[in-house]
């Protein structure tokens, strides 16, 4: 079972002294932005320096190092996927996406991408921002039965979505997510797991709210979320913290996993009945483990 990562920090792909910090960053994975941190004008510098970092670093950073495209619709999605694929990114990150069909078609793009590199076809994993439009969110559902093997997970942002609604606000009146963000972040995180792939938090926006960052990451974990989106290396460590397992939680997974050793499909553990999803969560708490151990 693959381990899920647990943090990735978005960076400027175009600011060559931002990528040049990467190097010793505690994410998990990088990710290298050609959308919203970069004006038109500089994608061709953005995308130069995006791939010729990656194809320099891919295998001496501690992070995956992947990428945010354009949206696919856009005039620079496809020149951003023919520019990055060749450097072998670990994964695209796709925005802006109205359902799995724009998945399947960056799927089919790096197909094709992926033969004429001689790169093995697959390789390079695939997160959507899967919440951004009006249509979206009523696609979420989708995702279970789309077929997308490179799908790592979905993630979820209420920024662009609440200026799709014409919404004012995506907050409530004590800060927390207005109802309609509620409802598409639990979307989110159902559609990731009706697929089986991750599910990846959102960012927190406030960068010097440590203590809102860290109880929210919590939360998001104990909900069934895996990561994390940061967007200041200062919020990493929190993140990471925050969805790794306690020494108590790894303890009980191993007990849960040694209670199945029986193969059977149903056990007692301390006065609960536990059935297969129990099995995998251990599983999926002692994967984690095991990487970061041996990482």
């Amino acid at each position: 079972m693959t381990a899920p990562l647990r943090s990735f920090l978005f960076v400027p792909g175009d600011s060559e002294k931002k990528i040049g910090k990467i190097a010793g960053s505690p994410a998990d994975a990088i990710i290298l932005d050609l959308e919203d941190a970069v004006s038109a004008g500089r994608k061709p510098v953005a995308r130069q320096l995006v791939s010729e970092f990656v194809a320099a670093e891919s295998n001496a950073s501690g992070s995956q190092l992947w990428v945010r495209m354009n949206p696919i619709d856009s005039e620079y999605g496809l020149l951003d996927l023919a520019a990055v694929v060749g450097s072998r990114p670990a994964g695209i990150m796709i925005p802006k996406i109205d359902g799995p069909a724009d998945v399947l078609r960056v799927h089919h793009y790096l197909e094709a991408l992926e033969s004429a590199h001689g790169l093995p076809v697959g390789d390079i994993r695939l997160l959507p921002v899967a919440t951004e439009t009006a249509r979206a969110p009523f696609r979420l559902g989708e995702f279970a039965d789309a077929g997308i093997a490179r799908l790592y997970g979905l993630t979820w942002g209420a920024e662009d979505l609440s200026a799709a609604l014409g919404a004012s606000t995506n907050l409530g009146p004590t800060g927390e997510w207005a109802t309609t963000y509620q409802i598409v972040r639990s979307l989110a995180l159902m559609g990731a797991r009706a697929a089986d792939v991750e599910a990846v938090e959102t960012l927190h926006v406030d960068i010097r709210d440590d203590e809102g960052l860290a109880e929210s990451s919590r939360r998001a974990r104990a909900e069934g979320f895996s990561g994390r989106i940061a967007i200041h290396p200062g919020q990493v460590e929190a993140i990471n913290a925050a969805f790794t397992p306690t020494s108590d939680e790894v303890e009980y997974a191993h007990r849960v996993v040694d209670a199945f050793s029986a193969d059977v499909g149903t056990v007692a553990l301390d006065g609960k009945m536990l059935d297969l999803p129990h099995l995998r969560q251990a599983e999926r708490v002692l994967a984690l483990v095991g990487h970061l151990r041996s990482s």
